[in-house]
């Protein structure tokens, strides 16, 4: 390849650091090029010009891909906003945890090389938030306003000739009132450039299922479209090739066809597999597709697909079955955002989250609600965790002024197809849903929806059943009648999803003995009564808590404090920025309820927490459906000597013994329909003795002692040797701790500063306060509880990065993390 100028051989180098990015992280399909890198951002409000090729960005900052811009530090170009990417003038307020979205411009440039010249070349987003408008040369290329479904363009019509620069425009438009929750602002997911012949197989054409599976023997289908764009019939081969997990191949077959000019065919093969290793949220056993489309034995067109072999059964009187076996949904809702990260879908961030849910006990998670990336569902199927799939929080009715209601009619089928199109290949995915919460799911408008809806996903995946999770919050809001109404939505859909409504389970069953009902949403504190349903009646597959994790927005969903006697609720306001109804903290610590839920499992035979419960005289002590009593696994309360605790203490067992000190201080008899004991302590530091007895017999204990002063700053990385790539992270914990070590929960302000050497940089740093709004992005934050949070990216090649961090009077803590 020639190049005119320097500028080309450096355009020309980006496209080839991001093939061999590519590459590094997932060496599959090589007709596809990570595009993420190399860009130019402006945050303004210009309305045209930028699309122009020939527009001066020389003052626009780069950044890679992903990207959230509504992550970063914005006090600078935000009237009277106070600090880091928050905003008290948001429009969204707390729906949106007082961020700010605006609009944003991108722009790269590139080159496309000799080995290029007469193929077809596609744009291909994973996600965009929102309303963006796409240009490759000035040309306009479409319109895509739904924030959280893939899309691609064709570029090939307006590329210049080989060797010369083109320029692509992105403008993203993220305004008014659009979202119940953080959405993240920008380019946030990754973004390929597909570069293949004229005879190729289509973006997003394979359909993998696997229609008979057994421990001896399965059947694979699987269905490839391939179109004909060039200028002739052609005579073609696909191959198929079914590798396992360690690269032997398996299975293999051959087809061969004719496609005419301007054609598109389906390709169906079929195959078996003895003896598989089957796909569960257990066993993640994970197989490799690879298909070759050849012609006179020379290749034409290559792609893989990673798939399970697994089946799915459910039915109101077997239950949800894998493979045969029995499953309950252990299930948590999650939002789309990483914590300190923002919106931004990085490989390492979305593992990680899985990772700590699955540790914590989860087997199922709930897109709440919208489409994930592409990667968190990858991850799902290498972990092991079932996933429903949804599509809308809104369809022709708005929840507000700026949502996605604007442009359901126009857009719904491109999106649904597009979720549904790309998703349809992970094993992890069990079920779809069309819809939550939806205003108007009961009017006879809904329920033609509804029915639209369901048609189209089964006319492109007939493998799966259909759900959407059903509120009667919306009953209340719009006078529909319970009883009257549901039964019309939920003879549509395969399966009854239920938002907070678990007291309805028994007497719609006795009235719909046929009908199965899935737990889409739920309060932490009715765990225990639910888990005792759903392993009593099959009808009830699942449950899912909201929320498995802290996300941002929807602030101070789980407020807890006090308030004076007449007063009803809290009403939340600044500076609250998460939701804080999380299992697992924003940064991905343990709560109360996690704890609690251990033993619900029986992950745990038991736990105890301690609160400080000083009511205010005229107040009483509040905590709304989605909170949690504000207490901490501590024995440790300066200040609080001879003060009256409340020890919670969470066992199966029916007989809890505490003591302190080696005194025994109270037992207490479990009621049979709880799991709770509770205690008036007065506080005297030591060791506090929570003890379990069945039949007069001791089978479990829990300890918790007293702490000494903060002394010290301790890390403790994830991982400490990680890939020398933009996909890789090191989570580091921080925390503070006494001369022994022990973590000293009561420390909540303690500012550490962190700095950082060799090859990385620090992506961001938090902790678990919903109430701390400095910066996600500057090297200092507070700890809270005693534990904070820093994150180590690679930004170079492979070494030593080295992350220290200090705080005043502290002992400094430092780690080293190895990038290769």
């Amino acid at each position: 390849m020639m190049y005119k100028n320097l500028k080309h051989l450096v355009l020309a180098s980006i496209v080839c650091l991001s093939t061999i990015q590519l590459f590094a992280q997932n060496n599959i399909n090589d007709r596809e090029r990570l595009f993420d890198y190399g860009w130019s951002f402006k945050l303004d409000t210009i309305s045209s010009g930028p699309e122009n090729p020939d527009y001066d960005v020389s003052g626009w900052r780069r950044v890679n891909l992903p990207h959230d811009w509504s992550n970063e530090d914005v006090a600078v170009q935000i009237p009277d906003s106070i600090v880091g990417p928050f905003s008290r003038n948001s429009p969204g307020g707390t729906f949106d945890g007082f961020t700010f979205g605006g609009t944003g411009w991108y722009r790269k440039s590139f080159v496309l090389s000799k080995e290029d010249e007469g193929k077809k070349v596609f744009i291909k987003f994973d996600g965009v938030y929102m309303n963006s408008d796409v240009w490759i040369n000035g040309h306009h290329l479409g319109n895509h306003p739904y924030g959280y479904t893939p899309f691609n363009y064709e570029l090939t019509p307006f590329l210049k000739s080989v060797g010369e620069s083109n320029v692509l425009s992105v403008r993203v438009k993220n305004e008014g009132k659009n979202s119940r929750w953080y959405a993240g602002s920008g380019i946030y997911r990754d973004v390929k450039l597909v570069v293949v012949n004229p005879v190729h197989i289509d973006l997003w054409g394979l359909y993998l299922t696997t229609p008979q599976v057994s421990e001896m023997q399965a059947t694979v289908n699987l269905t490839t479209t391939i179109v004909n764009t060039g200028g002739r019939d052609e005579k073609l081969d696909l191959k198929l090739k079914v590798r396992d997990s360690k690269g032997e191949i398996v299975a293999t077959k051959v087809s061969r066809f004719e496609l005419g000019v301007n054609d598109t065919i389906d390709v169906t093969q079929t195959l078996t597999i003895e003896k598989p290793l089957l796909w569960s949220a257990e066993s993640p056993n994970l197989y490799t597709a690879e298909i070759s489309l050849t012609k006179k034995e020379k290749g034409v067109d290559k792609v893989a697909v990673s798939f399970g072999i697994r089946n799915i059964q459910i039915s109101a009187k077997d239950g949800l079955l894998v493979n045969g076996k029995p499953t309950l949904l252990k299930g948590g809702c999650i939002h789309h955002d990483n914590g300190p990260l923002g919106a931004v879908s990085i490989e390492a961030a979305e593992e990680r989250k899985i990772r700590l849910l699955k540790e914590s006990g989860f087997n199922a998670v709930r897109m709440s609600h919208n489409p994930p990336s592409k990667i968190l569902l990858d991850v799902c199927d290498r972990l092991g965790m079932y996933v429903i799939d949804e599509a809308f929080d809104a369809w022709e009715k708005t929840k507000f002024t700026d949502d996605y209601h604007l442009y359901f009619e126009n857009n719904w089928n491109k999106d649904l197809t597009a979720m549904v199109l790309r998703d349809r290949n992970h094993p992890s995915i069990i079920l779809w849903s069309i819809g939550n919460e939806i205003r108007e799911r009961a009017s006879e408008r809904g329920l033609e929806i509804t029915q639209m809806l369901k048609n189209r996903v089964k006319e492109l995946d007939s493998s799966r059943m259909v759900t959407e999770a059903v509120c009667d919050f919306w009953d209340a809001r719009r006078t529909y009648n319970w009883e009257e109404h549901t039964p019309a939505i939920f003879d549509i859909l395969d399966v009854g999803g239920y938002n907070y409504m678990d007291e309805k389970y028994l007497a719609d069953h006795a009235k719909y003995p046929d009908r199965i009902m899935l737990g889409t949403e739920s309060y932490a504190s009715k765990s225990y009564e639910i888990w005792q349903m759903m392993q009593k009646y099959p009808y009830l597959v699942g449950d899912f808590v909201w929320t498995a994790m802290d996300y941002r927005g929807e602030a101070g969903c789980a407020n807890t404090g006090f308030i004076k006697g007449n007063q009803k609720k809290i009403f939340v306001q600044w500076p609250w920025f998460n939701a804080f109804c999380g299992d697992l903290d924003f940064v991905g610590h343990k709560k109360p309820q996690s704890y609690y839920r251990d033993v619900v499992w029986d992950r745990s035979q038991i736990e105890m927490m301690v609160q400080k419960l000083e009511v205010p005289e005229g107040m009483r002590y509040y905590v709304n459906n989605w909170g949690w009593p504000d207490e901490l696994k501590s024995w440790t309360w300066p200040g609080f000597e001879g003060d009256t605790l409340q020890v919670r203490v969470y066992t199966k067992s029916k007989l809890v013994k505490l003591e302190l000190n080696g005194k025994l201080m109270a037992e207490q008899a479990i009621a049979d329909n709880s799991i709770t004991a509770l205690f008036n302590v007065p506080y005297q530091p030591g060791t506090l003795v929570a003890k379990s007895y069945e039949n007069g017999k001791e089978v479990s204990s829990t300890i918790l002692k007293t702490v000494g002063k903060p002394a010290a700053i301790q890390l403790i990385a994830d991982r400490t040797t990680i890939k020398a790539n933009r996909n890789d992270l090191a989570y580091v914990s921080v925390e503070i701790v006494d001369t022994e070590g022990n973590l000293v929960p009561y420390a909540d302000d303690i500012e550490i500063k962190y700095t950082i050497t060799g090859q990385g940089e620090i992506a961001g740093v938090g902790n678990g306060n919903p109430k701390d709004v400095s910066s996600f992005q500057q090297p200092k934050k507070k700890v809270w509880h005693g534990k904070g949070l820093a994150i180590v990216r690679p930004n170079g090649p492979a070494g030593k990065i080295k992350l220290t961090a200090k705080a005043k009077g502290l002992k400094e803590g430092s780690i080293d993390i190895i990038t290769q």
